[in-house]
């Protein structure tokens, strides 16, 4: 199942393990673990123009429902109509709804990526040495339920991994909330999402949950990038048209 992963996946365990060994002197037992955090880092700033990307179509997409909602009334009784006159005003507007949806579809192979190399036992054949370090009392191939249990060290990383992922989770969705203005069913969606995160670390391995912290962290920076972005462009005075 989704072989054609293998390759990249082995090319990202290579990229880790040399990470890993290059941050040793500094990080010591915790190379691994940091290796892990810098691959993530560095791979979501490759996917930043993307994700702002995103992020601008989705915006652009929520400012068009005033005139979404007035079209569907006007024409409720004509979907022929209708339905032209939407292609036309996401054509005037720079695209439809893919505008905001592709950009993010685009990242999901990076995402599974490592993902996929965090969770996995064996990488090309051989057994993830990634797994067999350790982050503090807990080896990143750990699960929370299985081994040690909840109620160990181990969990007591766990428990800490979990806080900190639901911390990113409510930084995430607190500033999309504040962000541009979005539809009602793409607010709930975008408000419970993240926290679906931690639900899936407590069945990954450490290691997985680590890259999961990483990159919600990353999405909660992006956005409140974004939402600045956002106030700074509507505190800025309108361009004087020369008359």
């Amino acid at each position: 199942m989704l072989t054609f992963l293998n390759t990249p996946i082995a090319v990202a365990y290579h990229i880790v393990f040399a990470l890993s060994q290059f941050l040793a002197p500094v990080t010591g037992g915790l190379a691994t673990a940091a290796a892990i955090i810098v691959f993530t880092l560095a791979v979501r700033l490759l996917l930043s123009p993307l994700s702002f990307t995103a992020l601008r179509g989705q915006a652009r997409i929520a400012a068009l429902q005033p005139k979404i909602a007035e079209l569907r009334s006007r024409y409720s009784r004509q979907p022929d109509r209708l339905q032209r006159e939407l292609t036309a005003l996401y054509a005037a507007e720079g695209g439809g709804m893919l505008a905001g949806c592709l950009p993010l579809l685009l990242q999901l192979p990076f995402f599974s990526v490592i993902y996929r190399l965090l969770e996995s036992a064996t990488v090309a054949g051989r057994t993830n040495a990634l797994l067999a370090s350790r982050l503090l009392a807990a080896p990143l191939g750990s699960h929370w339920l299985i081994g040690a249990g909840p109620a160990s060290a181990q969990g007591l990383v766990f428990l800490g991994l979990f806080a900190l992922i639901g911390a990113a989770c409510f930084a995430a969705t607190r500033a999309a909330r504040n962000g541009p203005p979005a539809p009602a069913a793409g607010k709930v969606i975008t408000s419970a999402m993240p926290y679906l995160t931690v639900v899936l670390a407590a069945f990954a391995p450490l290691a997985a949950g680590l890259y999961l912290l990483t990159s919600t962290a990353w999405t909660a920076a992006e956005r409140a990038i974004w939402r600045r972005r956002i106030r700074l462009d509507g505190q800025r005075p309108a361009a004087v048209t020369p008359g």
